[in-house]
């Protein structure tokens, strides 16, 4: 097993004790970065960025230059997986990724592959190069959407307010919803174990849509799923525990449910309280939260302030172990750096002192 120089993310992650609270951040490498947005030009577009382990391994170590981070997150987007199922991933200016041939018939759901692993090479090779790249310093998260999330971008050819296209389906045609799932999680589970095959020492699930659903339909369409992903997961490499964590956006009904997943830790998007999760789940799992990503627009006074209270309402009894701060969802484009760096700083002098 290769030492890392810090370990404090995944130590927390298995609950075990760590110094401080380790932080890192969703979309830390992105585009409220001024270094980002010139790697971006020079890159000429999103997915030349995306599909380049050159411009991948700088900009995922950009944060790391700047703030005292506990771990890289690679720089990738959700949308690999089923662009390598044949979609035709695209990103139209002002409006987002879409895709060519989204998958609305029965025709299209019979003939849709699995992901193409070959043509996720690139990603690998960038989840090796930006492990060469951090010298051991923190652990590489890798991560993937959920089976759900990524059928709702599969379906409704890019994003969507209400998801009409998505939930039409799951109630005239569950069994065509089933299949894109079954195909979505046997890909998922294939891409994860390559990224930690290739070096990712955490892996992250992303169901960002599975709050859109009602309580019966997450049960079924969406959390089945990610048990299955969490189940198919390798779970050590290079001689070490790979942790899982699992993040429902807007999973706080089912956080009891979402703990009996096979995840180590749960990611908490702002709406719960951390406390009151922590009292939920118990020591099943670790949890990841959870602060308004718009807290970081406010005066860095307040940020410090917003910080060390999610921090002190996890610690309610005085046992601070398994908690990784983040942000309750991505970090916004319009961030201030320098309130990222009041924040990381404010995470770690809560408990050091420091």
């Amino acid at each position: 097993m290769i030492a890392l120089k810090n370990d404090t993310f995944l130590r927390a992650l298995m609950r075990e004790p760590t110094e401080y609270t380790p932080i890192w951040i969703m979309r830390q490498a992105g585009r409220y970065l001024p270094e980002y947005k010139a790697t971006r030009a020079r890159a000429g577009s999103f997915l030349g960025l995306a599909k380049s382990p050159d411009y991948c391994t700088e900009v995922t170590l950009q944060p790391l230059d700047r703030f005292p981070l506990d771990a890289a997150i690679l720089f990738s987007d959700i949308l690999t997986v089923p662009d390598a199922m044949g979609l035709g991933l695209y990103f139209a200016e002002g409006e987002g990724p879409k895709f060519e041939r989204p998958i609305r018939t029965e025709a299209d759901v019979k003939k849709l592959p699995l992901a193409d692993m070959g043509s996720l090479q690139y990603v690998t090779d960038a989840v090796r190069q930006i492990r060469g790249a951090l010298d051991r310093r923190v652990p590489l998260i890798g991560f993937s959407g959920s089976p759900f999330t990524l059928a709702c971008y599969m379906i409704e050819g890019g994003g969507s307010d209400d998801f009409a296209r998505v939930k039409t389906m799951m109630f005239q045609r569950p069994d065509l919803l089933h299949a894109i799932l079954e195909k979505n999680t046997e890909s998922v589970i294939a891409y994860l174990n390559a990224q930690i095959d290739a070096g990712a020492e955490a892996v992250q699930l992303f169901d960002t849509w599975g709050g859109a659903l009602s309580h019966h339909a997450y049960q079924e369409f969406s959390l089945q799923y990610a048990k299955r992903v969490m189940a198919g997961l390798k779970r050590e490499n290079e001689g070490r525990v790979v942790p899982r964590i699992f993040f429902t956006k807007g999973g706080g009904l089912w956080l009891e449910s979402m703990a009996e997943s096979g995840a180590d830790a749960l990611g908490l998007d702002w709406t719960i309280h951390i406390g009151e999760a922590k009292k939920r789940v118990g020591d099943k799992v670790a949890l990841q939260g959870n602060l308004d990503p718009l807290t970081l627009f406010a005066p860095v006074d307040v940020i410090a302030r917003e910080a060390e209270r999610v921090l002190s309402d996890f610690a309610y009894d005085q046992n601070a172990t398994g908690h990784v701060f983040n942000l309750g969802h991505g970090i916004s484009q319009f961030t201030d750096p320098a309130h990222v760096e009041a924040l990381v700083h404010a995470v770690h002098r809560a408990r050091t002192g420091m």
